[in-house]
C-alpha cells in the first residue's frame, strides 16, 4: 500500500528531492483523507453530498487535480477498509500538524458531517473520538462545530 502511495504521489504531486519528507507528507495526506472517509461512511448512509465534500476538501487541501484528487481518495478508502483503529491515522496527525491544523481538520471533518445537512450521531462520536486522539481540547471542538453549523445554517 505505501508504494502505491509514494507512486501516486511522486508521479502526479510532489517534486520534493527529500524523499523521507515526501514519504511522511504521503502518508500524513493519507491519513487525513482515511479520516475524512471514516467520518462520511459513519453513519452508514451513502450521501452524495457527503462524498463531494470530502473530494472539495482534499482537492484544496492539497492542491490536486480532479484525477489526482479521486486517485488519493481512491487510496484512503483502500487504507480505511484495511485499518481496524484511528490510531494508524491519528499517530501521523500528531507527530506532524500543528495544535491549529489540528483543529482546522476537526473542522474539516465537520463539514463533512454537515454536508447532507443531517448530523448523525454516529459521525459526532467518531469526530469526538478523533478530536480526542489528536488532543483537540473540547471547548475547540465545540466551538468548529458551532462555526461549521452556523455556515452551513446560513
Amino acid at each position: 500500500m505505501l508504494q502505491k502511495i509514494k507512486r501516486f504521489f511522486d508521479d502526479n504531486v510532489l517534486t520534493n528531492a527529500n524523499s523521507n519528507s515526501t514519504d511522511n507528507e504521503h502518508a500524513v495526506r493519507l491519513a487525513m483523507a482515511s479520516l475524512m472517509i471514516e467520518v462520511a461512511e459513519s453513519d452508514y448512509h451513502d450521501a452524495p453530498e457527503e462524498r463531494e465534500s470530502v473530494l472539495k476538501i482534499i482537492k484544496d487541501s492539497f492542491d490536486l487535480s480532479d484525477t489526482e484528487t479521486n486517485e488519493i481518495v481512491e487510496l484512503a478508502r483502500q487504507e480505511h477498509a484495511e485499518s481496524i483503529d484511528y490510531f494508524q491515522f491519528t499517530s501521523l496527525i500528531n507527530q506532524h500538524y500543528s495544535a491549529a491544523e489540528r483543529i482546522e481538520l476537526i473542522e474539516k471533518l465537520w463539514i463533512i458531517a454537515f454536508a447532507d445537512n443531517e448530523l448523525d450521531k454516529h459521525e459526532e462520536h467518531v469526530i469526538r473520538r478523533i478530536a480526542d486522539l489528536i488532543h483537540v481540547a473540547h471547548s475547540d471542538f465545540m466551538k468548529t462545530k458551532l462555526k461549521v453549523l452556523n455556515a452551513a445554517q446560513a
